[in-house]
């Protein structure tokens, strides 16, 4: 009988023990994030995004590139630039890696979907809306002899290439 109760004992305190453990780990996990202050307007942007759909948000990131005329990923090429580059010093030092931007289809749309359906792998939609979001990013990080040949890939067939 002792040994029935010290078994039932230690039973609970095994199953008291676990869910403190857990949040022991959540308490520390969260003390090591800085907590973000937002705005009333920034919270309600936040809040607004985390019911949106993946669909929604696909289209509000095309929608926000397309009206800052930027891209999701310009952000990181251009800190990973500085960084190889070392500032001030990579400015002096011939450019290495290169991004061919679409600028202008021309007059041959199909053919301009089927070189960069070529070069890219993209599918035909994929290609279809690249093409379509014109100005936009065809290859990344190309080296040059890479960017020079997908350019004039791309020009023989009407398109608009811009290196940069």
């Amino acid at each position: 009988m002792a040994d029935e109760a010290k078994i039932e004992e230690a039973k609970t305190e095994v199953a008291t023990a676990e869910p403190k453990t857990e949040d022991a780990q959540q308490e520390s996990t969260e003390t090591k994030k800085a907590p973000v202050e937002l705005s009333d307007k920034a919270a309600g942007i936040l809040s607004t995004v985390e019911n949106m759909t993946v669909m929604e948000l696909a289209n509000l990131v095309k929608a926000l590139e397309e009206k800052f005329g930027v891209t999701a990923a310009a952000p990181a090429v251009a800190i990973a630039g500085a960084v190889a580059g070392g500032g001030d010093a990579g400015a002096a030092e011939e450019q290495d890696s290169f991004n061919v931007v679409l600028t202008a289809v021309g007059g041959q749309k199909i053919q301009v979907i089927k070189e960069i359906r070529a070069i890219t792998n993209l599918g035909l939609k994929e290609a279809k809306e690249l093409v379509d979001s014109a100005p936009k990013a065809v290859k990344e990080g190309a080296t040059k002899e890479e960017a020079e040949e997908i350019k004039s890939k791309l020009e023989a067939v009407g398109a608009t290439i811009e290196l940069k």
